[in-house]
């Protein structure tokens, strides 16, 4: 393939970047707790200030969203409401006023030789981060890189570039305010994909890739970066009532997981009901989930169940309880046990968040300790996994990896630790 002057002058203008996020990671790496607090106190200020502008910013946004034919899904997440303003602002607040991670001690210990070895919390370095649509996002990795000592690389997709142009200038204005190296918090200036090739190949620089989308976009990352990637593909996330459920309690968090917000990660996809409370329990949950617009995919043999009361529903296919549906449709599946239920999610699940609803101790404890996902609920709605809920003040992302982060990864999970060992004159005999 040909190189045009054009692909030799991105290179180069992403590759400045990256060396120049280098350096402003090496300066955050010891900045004080107080001067990275300030710093995003007055990111806050500023987005208030600027409120107006970054709407005006993201109604563009949003109208050629539209144009281009954006699924509702995409939409929803791309818009900001004067809501998720405030809460961006409040989730800056918080990661203010969380402990600082850096030179945590993680613990330390004395060997026979005498030296002193500690092992201390450090910042990972430069992180980049690679997401589509949600323009809040932009504002999340900030607070968080910046807190945990790390620079940030910022790429953004096509759909949000307004947007997130307009909280970039914000986000460099407060640096600058407090004087902070505005390198530290960098917006890859393009929605040219061959940017995201050179960055992805940038090794020397860059020492950790977090995409954040859909799973055509996780998996390009991770398929094309030699820099270590965290990451979660998808979100199919299940509820299971057992048969010991109350009713009222199960009928909440089915409703809450399916239509509260259900093109985000953490919605449920998947409802399994144990075979016991299938009149009891699936029937009036059915019901409101589809006098709420939820289309119902069941397995073919309860299908009748559901037709016989006038809800509507359609059958499953086998293919519809691994998707991750980002929709107001929900696929639901009768089970024999809490072991089938275990079993199922594990087979059909994503790792990410699954939840039972039981009075039944033993069996909540089984699940709990038995599906294998990031973050699992008793009696309590997967929607809460999420690094604002958590009380983490934002999140960089939901790892399922099993490796270094897991789950909504706040402030620790964005730092790695190095080994600082004291001693008196000791060698080595």
């Amino acid at each position: 393939m040909t190189t045009t002057q054009e692909d030799v002058d991105l290179e180069k203008e992403i590759l400045e970047l990256a060396q120049e996020a280098r350096q402003a990671s090496l300066t955050l790496s010891t900045v004080p707790p107080e001067k990275k607090n300030e710093a995003l106190l007055k990111m806050g200020e500023l987005i208030l200030e600027k409120r107006e502008e970054i709407k005006a910013s993201n109604a563009i946004d949003i109208e050629n969203g539209q144009k281009n034919g954006l699924s509702k899904a995409m939409l929803d997440r791309l818009v900001l409401t004067d809501k998720r303003i405030d809460q961006m602002v409040e989730g800056l607040k918080q990661v203010a006023e969380l402990p600082d991670p850096v030179g945590e001690m993680i613990e330390e210990v004395v060997p026979s030789s005498g030296i002193k070895i500690q092992k201390r919390r450090v910042p990972i370095g430069v992180i980049g981060i690679i997401y589509e649509s949600r323009p809040n996002v932009t504002i999340d990795c900030a607070a968080l890189c910046l807190k945990s000592g790390n620079a940030a690389i910022l790429r953004g997709g096509k759909e949000a570039f307004h947007s997130n142009t307009a909280l970039i200038e914000v986000i460099s204005e407060a640096l600058q305010a407090v004087g902070l190296p505005e390198a530290a918090l960098i917006l890859v200036p393009t929605t040219d994909r061959q940017a995201l090739n050179v960055l992805l190949k940038l090794d020397d620089l860059v020492h950790a890739i977090i995409p954040r989308g859909g799973e055509g976009l996780i998996r390009f990352v991770a398929e094309n970066s030699r820099i270590p990637v965290i990451k979660h593909y998808k979100g199919v996330c299940s509820l299971f009532v057992d048969s010991s459920a109350d009713l009222e309690m199960a009928l909440r968090i089915a409703i809450n997981g399916k239509c509260q917000r259900p093109g985000v990660c953490n919605a449920l996809e998947n409802l399994l009901v144990h075979k016991d409370v299938v009149d009891s329990h699936l029937v009036p949950i059915a019901d409101a989930l589809s006098e709420r617009g939820v289309e119902l995919r069941i397995e073919p043999d309860y299908l009748p169940n559901l037709k016989a009361r006038n809800i509507a529903a359609v059958e499953a296919s086998s293919e519809d309880f691994y998707e991750e549906y980002l929709d107001l449709i929900l696929s639901i599946k009768i089970v024999d046990s809490t072991e089938e239920a275990i079993a199922f999610i594990n087979e059909h699940g994503s790792s990410h968040s699954d939840a039972i609803v039981t009075e039944d101790e033993s069996d909540a404890e089984a699940f709990l300790n038995s599906v294998d996902s990031a973050t699992v609920y008793w009696n309590a709605s997967t929607r809460f996994t999420d690094g604002f809920q958590f009380g983490l003040g934002a999140e960089i992302g939901i790892s399922t990896d099993r490796l270094h982060a897991r789950g909504p990864m706040g402030l620790r999970e964005l730092c790695t630790y190095k080994y600082v060992i004291k001693g008196k004159g000791e060698i080595v005999s």
